[in-house]
């Protein structure tokens, strides 16, 4: 299978592209505009692989898309190019707009005019597979059953609207044009080549570097919590098997409260490379809380798992120690994403 890829050098994308040229035979072309998010070093280890390249172009440009379609020929798109930091979509919704919503429909109607083309045995066989989160499905009260693949929409965020509009528009493809879609919705990723604006990579490296452990409110919201490496085997089961017009919810079962989360990390690394000046949990501070944050998200795979014969293979212990290993091995990494594109400043605090 020939596998058009967005967003390949971000922290999905680039497992999915690493599952892909590891374990399947798949060939996969990464389009990739390269944001502040972005990496080479993500897939440095699959670069050489004939079965790899990358274009360097922008979801929102549909010329080059269409472009990219006729060249590559492509049997199954897999759409994860996305702004996906809720706190930045605070500070400036702008550019979630443009490329989530825009975005996704440029790449939609370059599907659809590539998919016109294509011979009926050949048509029969693409897939659009679009990539979102459960953060469109709003939030959940403590005794609110988890999400299932059939929860109303109620995005409370600019980042999670975005996404729920992409989201619509995958399915009205579907149903206007026959363009063969179907959607996968997630719970919160965490694991390797995380970008540190994020709770688990950002905490992580605080106490690594003995700094401020910032955690919202009273640290009491709820998320459900799943390893990158297990989400990327679903994506790629999905796009072998999925069917058009479906929708899989894929998740751990793993729910933990930020505070749960922010006190195992401190507790692994305490184990890992202890600190001279006491427990880490000594430097967790409680910030003022985020405008609009969701109290819980939490999803109910069974669907996603019977239809993909997939499961989760990491509990959230085994997924963070690897994560906390990795982050101390690989300083360099961060390190040089620290001095130059993120410090570890204080995001979303917009009014």
């Amino acid at each position: 299978m020939r596998i058009l890829l967005t967003g390949g050098c971000g922290f999905i994308g680039s497992a999915v592209i690493r599952h892909l040229i590891r374990n399947t035979d798949h060939s996969v072309l990464n389009v990739d505009c390269m944001t502040y998010a972005a990496s080479e070093d993500t897939v440095s280890e699959v670069a050489d692989d004939p079965r790899y390249s990358h274009a360097r172009a922008n979801i929102v440009n549909g010329v080059e898309m269409q472009r990219l379609f006729e060249e590559y020929r492509p049997d199954a798109v897999m759409h994860l190019a996305a702004e996906s930091h809720v706190d930045r979509s605070i500070d400036g919704p702008g550019i979630f707009i443009q490329t989530n919503v825009v975005g996704t429909y440029s790449l939609l109607e370059a599907a659809r005019k590539y998919w016109n083309t294509l011979g009926d045995a050949e048509k029969k066989v693409f897939r659009f597979h679009h990539i979102s989160t459960d953060e469109v499905f709003g939030h959940l009260e403590p005794n609110d059953p988890p999400f299932t693949e059939t929860t109303p929409y109620d995005p409370r965020s600019p980042y999670s609207a975005s996404k729920a509009s992409s989201d619509h528009l995958v399915r009205a493809w579907f149903h206007t044009y026959g363009l063969p879609t179907f959607v996968t919705n997630t719970t919160n990723n965490y694991g390797i080549w995380h970008f540190p604006e994020k709770l688990i990579p950002l905490v992580t490296i605080n106490a690594i570097e003995g700094r401020d452990l910032p955690v919202y409110g009273k640290g009491e919201n709820v998320r459900d919590w799943l390893f990158v490496e297990d989400h990327a085997e679903a994506l790629v089961k999905a796009v072998e098997t999925g069917k058009p017009g479906e929708t899989y919810a894929i998740g751990a079962r793993q729910p933990r409260t930020n505070l749960e989360v922010v006190k195992k990390i401190c507790a692994v690394l305490d184990e890992l490379q202890p600190d001279p000046a006491g427990p880490r949990e000594r430097l967790i501070r409680f910030v003022t809380d985020r405008p609009g944050h969701d109290f819980r998200y939490e999803i109910d795979p069974s669907h996603a798992e019977k239809e993909l014969d997939w499961k989760a293979t990491h509990d959230f212990e085994s997924g963070i120690r690897k994560t906390v290993q990795w982050y101390l091995d690989n300083r360099a990494w961060w390190e040089g994403i620290r001095s130059k594109r993120y410090t570890g400043q204080r995001l979303g605090a917009s009014k």
